[in-house]
Order: structure tokens, then sequence, then C-alpha cells
């Protein structure tokens, strides 16, 4: 197929190396063009516009940090409704509002263009290897049209609803995420503030009811001290900011969200916005 790719950071580039190494016919665009060098190295096609892009393709994939960004690359002048034809196919693979999300789509669908979110779980890792967990807002029918190209990208696909129920789905998956860091972080604290070294609790609790994938993979970040991001304290921020806006449109109780917000926008604000998240860890570690 033809298809397009907007965003390649570092969730997106990768995954648009899958979709190339699979077969497909790429066309990018990047505000900074030197973002796209790799890509375009590996057999994509550059377009000088937005709109250039949405003409030449069937399917286009967004994968950028924001509402406000999806709003302009889809509505901007010389954005995808400038160029893009009945028919295509927006899959939006961004963490944003499900609220916009919603609300994009049936501004797209005026122009008789489908808007799919995608929003995914697994980090640059699971980018790289194509093992992303990826949760769909679409029709039953858009879904299996973009489902085989989705399983380029990810080992677990799953159709949770209509138009923005992938991005309700990401929220859910954020808190869930957030909290076990909190508790992981706070666990390690509390060991060492008792003077026992938490490396051995990590190792046995790995085997009880307490193992999870982030007393494993966070918790290992956090006692050897390597934060390389595999999602940066900032977007997870970010991430837990949408959740927030939910909470308080929808009038819910969710303390745990809350205090999460409140921990990560601290661990921004002592500068640890551009390494991994479970750098919540240094925060108050004195011990």
């Amino acid at each position: 197929m033809k298809i397009g790719y907007i965003g390649l950071g570092l969730m997106g580039k990768p995954c648009s190396f899958n979709l190339i190494k699979a077969g497909h016919s790429l066309h990018v665009w990047a505000r900074r063009p030197e973002t796209a060098k790799e890509v375009v190295e590996r057999g994509a096609r550059y377009c000088g516009t937005i709109a250039e892009v949405a003409s030449r393709v069937e399917v286009l994939f967004l994968n950028v940090t924001n509402s406000n960004d999806v709003e302009n690359i889809l509505f901007a002048d010389n954005g995808v409704i400038k160029g893009g034809k009945k028919g295509l196919i927006v899959v939006d693979m961004s963490t944003i509002s499900a609220i916009a999300t919603r609300n994009m789509a049936k501004r797209l669908k005026e122009h008789g263009i489908e808007l799919v979110d995608a929003p995914v779980s697994g980090g640059t890792i699971g980018a790289v290897n194509g093992t992303l967990t990826i949760m769909v807002g679409a029709s039953e029918e858009i879904f299996d049209r973009v489902k085989p190209l989705l399983l380029h990208m990810g080992t677990t696909v799953t159709r949770i609803g209509d138009s923005g129920a992938g991005q309700v789905a990401k929220s859910c998956n954020q808190i869930i995420v957030t909290g076990n860091i909190m508790a992981v972080a706070e666990a390690f604290q509390f060991a060492k503030a008792a003077g026992v070294n938490p490396i051995p609790i990590r190792e046995a609790l790995l085997g009880g009811f307490a193992g999870s994938k982030i007393l494993d993979i966070h918790g290992k970040r956090m006692l050897s001290g390597d934060y390389t991001p595999g999602f940066k304290t900032a977007l997870h921020k970010k991430d837990m900011g949408i959740v927030h806006d939910i909470i308080q449109e929808l009038y819910l109780e969710a303390p745990l969200s809350e205090m999460g917000l409140e921990i990560l926008a601290k661990a921004v604000e002592a500068g640890y916005g551009d390494i991994d998240s479970s750098a919540i860890f240094k925060l108050n570690n004195t011990q």
C-alpha cells in the first residue's frame, strides 16, 4: 500500500522502518527535513508539504506530541484536508485527548476522510521491535482495513470501540502505569530508609503477586540509575494532564491519578523531563 507517515520521532521513526521492511511504499514529511533522513535512506519518498503526503497515500499515520499538533496537521492551510482524497484513512498513533479526537473525526468525516485513533503502549523498545500494544478507536470496517498495517508495528492490536475509544484505553493504561511506578519507587525508598538493600527485594518480589513489568523494567532502571528514556517524564506528565482534563470534565474522583500528575510535575520541575519517568524515584530519595 501507499502509506504516509508524519511524526518521525522516538516512536514514529522505528514504526516507519517496520512499515518499509514489510514492503509498503512510504511517503513522509517532517518540520525539520533532516529528521526524515534515515527514513528516506531506507526508501521512503520525502514530500514538501503535508498536503502532498496526503494526496499520494491511502493511509496516513501520525505520531506527534499533542492535540494541537494533530489538529494543525489535519486542518492547517496546507494540511491533510487540502490534499487528502475522499476515502483517505488517517491513523493517529499519538496520545491525545479522546474528546479532541472525536471532534476532529467529525470534522474530517465532512471531507470524506476517516480518523482512527490508535495510541500505543510499549515504549521505544516496543516500537523498534514491532511489539507495541495498540488500542484502536474506529468502526469495525475501518479497523479491519488498517489492522494488517498495525500488525507490522504491534503484536497486540485491539479494537476498543468507535472514535475516541482508543484514547480512553490509553488513558487507562497511563493511570495504571503511573500508579505502579509510584508504588515501586515508594517501596524502594522505604527499603533504603529501613536500611535494607532494595536490589534483592526486587528479585524476591518479581516472583510473587507484586511482580510486574514495571517492577522488572522500571525497577531495574531505578536501582541501576540508568534513566535512558523509554518514555520521557515530560511526555508522561502530558499524558496524565489529559487524564486530569477528562476527570474534570466528567466530575470524577480519581485521587491516584491526580497524585500521579503532581509527582510527575515535580519531577519535570526538578529537571528530569527529558529522562525516563522512572526518575520519580530520584525525588525524596536521600538515603
